[in-house]
């Protein structure tokens, strides 16, 4: 396992919270053992409540059962404080029921809890140390970290003695076009494009997109559950079509590991999306990477790619190619990022979807997760940068680390115990035009369908870390 040698992890000052951004699954998950280990806490949540990110995908079943999707910490608060009843650990339930069984119950007790406070309604607009801008060195380490942010009573400065960033990365999907930016012409025909999984069994949305052309631009589990709801949209509304935009060569592994994958519902969905894409409403076009979106003269649009094919008469446009995060707000304390993915800089080489799986990515936990600003965390799916084989237990076992090491417990910091499921579901965009890749995918390679194996308990003694199993916010999660 690397590590990084110039990074150290100083405890939490006594007199100062921990401030944990974003009330999520991982964040609600901080301020759980925060308050096991009797340590001040605020958790800052933009949203109205808790999940608030989680709600806008609640229709969306998960891939993890309710054993996997509730952390150890606040599975105990919840059960100590008797007005909780657990859910069935073997149920898989949607976000909305992730959210209210779960999730807005912890936030609850989390708030009630002496030295712990939930505030809703509040965005972080920014973090660094009070008094001190990015170039200041003297006296960093010691200066409380100053966040600013808007809450309902308007501006606000809080003092704080840790940062935990579980801010995640829902609120920015990627764009549809190519580059990174949006397309030529994306914003201008906005309200035709959706990003995300729309909840077609909603008559409304349903009736969106029923009997007419809908482009879907994505790879990953996302846009696969958009084709098996196209699929059956058009079983009772005639003239429902889809174009499937990929800029991969060919579908190659799209359907990850089938029977193989050991997260069953992630395997289930596979074997759906494949029969959705054999159905003969979609029609797959390879290698397109999306320069621009033109309006037709009878209203609908074109869609065309870097290379001149064009993609006509298409009504409505639905783009799941995945998320990234927001550092914005942390542009004045010194971050170490991957410089492709965005994530914890240590990590980019265990999590890169090129090589790596959900249920591969080696131990890691408060020392690959620290950042040069000491005290500040990068935690969950924004640990992750646009690396979107994220699990929630994953980051349920980062949290753990980050505040037994912040409380001054580096033995319990350092030891990590994780179970890996087997998903075969990776190959990222990286080698998207590499045919080499594709047949390494469907040899059985990092990328295609996993051998049977029994999952392996490691336990870790050193550097400290994470494991896997559902997202934390984003429904583009390939193992979420």
């Amino acid at each position: 396992m690397t590590t990084s040698p110039s990074t150290t992890t100083a405890t939490l000052p006594a007199t100062l919270p921990v401030a944990i951004i974003g009330a999520g699954p991982i964040g609600l998950a901080a301020a759980a053992y925060a308050a096991e280990r009797g340590l001040d806490f605020v958790v800052l949540e933009a949203g109205a409540d808790a999940g608030a990110a989680v709600g806008e995908w609640s229709h969306v079943r998960l891939f993890s059962s309710w054993s996997e999707l509730v952390d150890p910490a606040a599975r105990r608060l919840l059960e100590e404080s008797g007005s909780w009843t657990a859910p069935d650990d073997s149920v898989y339930p949607t976000g909305g029921e992730w959210r209210a069984a779960y999730l807005q119950p912890l936030a609850d007790l989390l708030a009630a809890t002496p030295g712990g406070s939930v505030r809703y309604g509040t965005r972080v607009v920014g973090v660094g140390r009070a008094g001190r801008d990015l170039m200041v060195d003297s006296g960093r380490d010691g200066a409380p970290f100053a966040l600013h942010v808007d809450g309902p009573d308007g501006p606000e400065r809080l003092l704080a003695g840790a940062v935990v960033d579980a801010s995640g990365t829902w609120t920015h999907p990627n764009p549809l076009g190519a580059d990174g930016y949006p397309a030529l012409g994306e914003t201008e025909h906005a309200a035709r494009i959706t990003y995300g999984i729309p909840d077609f069994r909603d008559p409304a949305v349903a009736a969106r997109y029923a009997g007419k052309h809908v482009a879907v631009a994505g790879k990953g589990a996302s846009a696969q559950g958009v084709l098996i709801g196209l699929a059956r949209l058009a079983r009772t509304e005639a003239g429902t079509r889809v174009s499937w935009l990929l800029r991969r060569p060919s579908v190659g592994d799209a359907f990850g590991g089938g029977d193989n994958d050991q997260l069953e519902q992630r395997g289930k969905l596979g074997q759906d999306a494949r029969a959705a894409a054999s159905s003969g409403i979609v029609t797959s076009v390879t290698q397109f990477r999306t320069v621009s979106v033109a309006g037709q003269d009878d209203g609908r649009l074109t869609i065309a790619s870097v290379d001149g094919q064009e993609v006509v008469d298409v009504d409505e446009v639905i783009v799941v190619t995945g998320f990234r995060p927001d550092f914005t707000f942390l542009s004045e304390v010194r971050l170490d990022l991957d410089p492709a993915l965005g994530s914890a800089r240590i990590l980019a080489d265990q999590i890169h979807p090129d090589h790596h799986s959900c249920g591969d990515v080696a131990p890691h936990g408060h020392r690959e997760l620290a950042q040069p600003e000491q005290g500040l965390f990068l935690v969950g799916m924004k640990s992750y940068g646009r690396a979107p084989s994220f699990l929630a237990m994953t980051g349920y076992e980062q949290v753990r680390s980050v505040v037994a090491a912040l409380d001054g417990d580096l033995e319990a910091a350092d030891r990590v115990e994780l179970v890996l499921p087997e998903t075969g579901v990776c190959n990222g965009a990286g080698a998207f035009d590499d045919p080499d890749a594709v047949a390494l995918a469907g040899a059985g390679g990092c990328c295609g369908a996993p051998a049977a194996t029994t999952p392996q308990l490691v336990t870790i003694g050193a550097p400290a870390t994470a494991v896997p199993v559902a997202q934390e916010d984003s429904s583009s999660s390939c193992c979420g």
